[in-house]
């Protein structure tokens, strides 16, 4: 059974910052905080590889005293929104109706909502009361691929089906007033807000790539690598610095077994769709690829016009691939990494 990805559509949220526009708000944040700290901080952020971040809040209310409640209540407002607006753009892509969809996984991280927002979505746009339904809420940056894999293996089994892939996340809702931690600070850097969908079919008549293959890949007693912590103030971000050196160690065997299964090798892949984590982490598979090579400017340009927006990220990377339109018999290599910690790949052909 082949499965095909036949449309992929992006949604900003409204609020919009410059790094330059952001520093004012930080400096007022750092008030009575060492000076070389504060130097500390401001640099990091200019130097993190993201140029503009976008949010589902203003960057006051960021920086407000909010409560954990009160910006969850925003993260639930927004996100459907997003969501909504994500769905739609992708079904008029692939010139479909929103009872054309079978099944709909969306994924989220950053915020609680129950029930998901699946559910919102197919009250607001009338879609198959049999509509199966599947909220991946605990996985992180990588779930953007994770539901991909789920949606595959959907479709596989069931011949003439249509699958709705919708990432939504608002790591801005997750900033920590209180803690001036690095892993605070480096996450309010490199992170953003965004949503992202993307369309599945296993119609044989429908155009996109096909996916030949998916896999995950789980790094042994790593689950203090990166994550949250539910304190009385929000989701507090877990992300240990080891996180790009044990990606590069990991590599080999991340990528190149997956490969051989298939009958490829690092040479025959022609689109390299990675999630970009953050600048080190994409300084590291620069490095391992730049020698063979293969380039990941879409992921570096991701990274630089909106930041890591979690698991929506690598779905942005693959609409620009899917707007060039690769020539016929291109292979892609979708790779992202996450909480667990885990990497999870898609190989696909177009």
């Amino acid at each position: 059974m082949s499965v095909k990805i036949t449309s992929v559509a992006t949604q900003l949220p409204p609020y919009t910052r410059t790094t330059e526009e952001i520093i004012p708000f930080l400096n007022v944040w750092l008030n009575g905080q060492d000076e070389r700290y504060q130097r500390k901080v401001i640099k990091l952020f200019e130097n993190a590889g993201v140029d503009r971040r976008y949010s589902i809040m203003d960057a006051e209310a960021v920086f407000l005293k909010t409560s954990f409640e009160e910006k969850n209540d925003i993260y639930k407002r927004e996100t459907i929104k997003l969501a909504e607006g994500a769905l739609t753009k992708a079904l008029d892509k692939a010139q479909l109706e929103p009872i054309d969809i079978d099944y709909i996984i969306t994924v989220s991280c950053t915020g609680i909502m129950i029930p998901s927002v699946d559910a919102y979505l197919i009250n607001k746009l009338n879609m198959k009361q049999d509509i199966v339904r599947l909220p991946v809420t605990e996985m992180g940056c990588v779930a953007g691929i994770s539901g991909m894999i789920y949606a595959n293996n959907f479709l596989k089994a069931n011949p003439n089906k249509r699958a709705a892939v919708i990432a939504v996340e608002s790591p801005t809702s997750t900033f920590q007033i209180e803690d001036y931690s690095m892993t605070n600070i480096v996450s309010a850097a490199i992170f953003g807000d965004g949503c992202a969908c993307t369309i599945l079919s296993s119609y044989e008549n429908e155009e996109g790539p096909e996916i030949i293959d998916d896999a995950m890949y789980h790094f042994y007693n790593s689950e203090h690598m990166m994550g949250f912590e539910l304190k009385n103030t929000g989701l507090q971000m877990v992300l240990d610095k080891e996180v790009p050196e044990k990606i590069a160690e990991h590599f080999p065997l991340i990528v190149h077994p997956f490969l051989e299964r298939n009958g490829l090798n690092i040479n025959d892949v022609d689109h390299l769709i990675f999630h970009p984590g953050g600048k080190k982490i994409v300084q590291t598979i620069e490095e391992l690829f730049g020698a063979l090579g293969k380039n990941i400017d879409h992921t570096k340009a991701v990274l630089k016009d909106y930041g890591n927006m979690s698991s929506a990220t690598v779905l942005y990377v693959l609409e620009r691939f899917m707007e060039q339109n690769p020539q016929k018999g291109d292979i892609g290599l979708m790779l992202s990494f996450g909480p667990g910690f885990t990497a999870q790949r898609l190989l696909l052909k177009w």
